[in-house]
């Protein structure tokens, strides 16, 4: 009987010991391992290996605990037969199902699932061995779990894989906090950001062409050259003949070299001078457009449509900007400034401002899959081009126009309305 039990209380601990080493392997940080790993812990290298074949592992680990419960309670029925009689066949079970949820499954995951690498790590040699020795076991039991798998999950693929991992990470980052609360927000919004970068297109973040400040090439060169040092900008889009046909991109640096010494301005040629314009399409998403301006070396791009038509400009700070929020520096002269709070608690916002300038500026939620601009999401909303004094009321805020010039809405006025309110 004491060797008996003796057995029962290893075969217990030995269970507790695997139900732990499967809460570590569901509950431990990936990334946190793969740190782990880089940084040179074997161990965590070894967990990392065994990532790919997770369910696996996890069906070696629970195969030990099913076959040492069940020696647990053939080892306690034979010590309860030796006292009871018959009687053990009934309390022998029940005894056994006890101490099993109590200390080889219940404890040890409640006590693991808080620190599961501090089980994981040293565990991570056992773990490995009894995964190989178990490997052909495990290979049936894989087969017929990724069968059954197909008919639950019938459609599932690696896009669903994807959207799962991405929606993980956005939790993580809404968890996160810093030492600072201030700090924690800006940086999980910086985050955020990073992974909407692939959702968004450089039609919504581009200067429209309405907007863009460039000059004519073939005006008088004297003209130009005072225009173009006056401009608060160090990349000009040219233009000839026609402003839609952008014949180069002039850095002020390179007419500055060429002015340098005894040179006459009229002897300086700004056609030549120009750097041969890269034209992209409106719908470059975001994180490909970064990409792209790492390979090319460039920080202006000129937006064209499927047809060719020019659109406006996008900067490398641009898609910056929709990652770390709004860089003015001395020479700024609108951007989302271009939002100005009033006294009574309204706005008054250019219509060609942004709206995910908007949205961060004011904490709004405007959307529009078409329009970039305030104004044009207002036009698109309402479905025609409003004279000034109209006023419209999208969602909790009502829109009126303040000035119009031409069939552009130039000047808005957002008023948030109280639950209730319509004037």
């Amino acid at each position: 009987m004491i060797l008996g039990a003796l057995a029962v209380i290893c075969l217990l601990a030995c269970s507790a010991y695997f139900s732990a080493c499967e809460t570590a392997m569901t509950a431990y940080s990936r990334s946190k391992m793969y740190g782990l790993a880089a940084d040179g812990n074997k161990r965590a290298a070894v967990i990392v290996g065994m990532q790919d074949d997770a369910s696996l592992v996890i069906s070696s680990i629970l195969i030990c605990s099913t076959v040492l419960n069940s020696l647990a309670v053939a080892f306690t029925t034979e010590i309860f037969d030796s006292v009871l009689g018959s009687r053990a066949l009934v309390l022998a079970p029940i005894v056994t199902s006890i101490l099993i949820v109590f200390i080889a499954e219940v404890l040890p995951k409640m006590l693991t699932v808080t620190a599961p690498d501090m089980v994981l790590l040293p565990s991570a040699y056992v773990i490995k061995g009894i995964y190989t020795a178990l490997r052909p076991v495990n290979s049936v039991i894989g087969r017929v779990a990724e069968w059954a798998i197909r008919i639950v999950r019938r459609g599932a693929d690696e896009c669903d894989k994807h959207k799962d991992a991405l929606e993980e990470l956005k939790g993580a980052i809404a968890l996160h906090t810093g030492t600072d609360a201030e700090d924690a927000k800006d940086e999980r919004a910086m985050l955020q950001s990073v992974l909407e970068l692939g959702t968004l297109q450089v039609s919504s973040v581009m200067t429209h062409r309405s907007n863009v400040t460039m000059f004519c090439a073939d005006d008088d060169i004297e003209i130009l050259i005072e225009k173009i040092l006056r401009c608060p900008y160090t990349r000009i889009p040219l233009w000839s003949g026609d402003p839609e046909n952008i014949v180069g991109v002039l850095h002020v640096t390179d007419l500055l070299k060429a002015m340098r010494g005894d040179v006459g301005n009229s002897e300086v040629n700004i056609t030549e001078l120009a750097r041969a314009p890269w034209f992209i399409p409106e719908n470059n998403d975001l994180l490909c457009q970064l990409q792209l301006f790492k390979r090319h070396h460039e920080h202006l791009a000129v937006v064209v449509d499927e047809y060719g038509s020019f659109m406006g400009i996008v900067t490398l700070e641009d898609v910056l900007e929709e990652i770390v929020g709004d860089i003015e520096d001395e020479h700024d002269v609108g951007g989302a400034n271009g939002i100005r709070s009033q006294d009574d608690g309204t706005y008054i916002v250019d219509g060609a401002i942004n709206v995910r300038d908007i949205n961060r500026e004011i904490n709004t939620k405007f959307h529009s899959e078409t329009a970039a601009t305030i104004a044009g999401y207002m036009i698109n909303e309402v479905g025609i081009i409003p004279e000034v004094g109209q006023a419209f009321i999208l969602g909790d805020y009502k829109f009126e126009v303040l000035k119009r010039q031409k069939n552009q809405v130039s000047l808005i006025k957002l008023t948030h309305l109280i639950e209730g309110q319509e004037n």
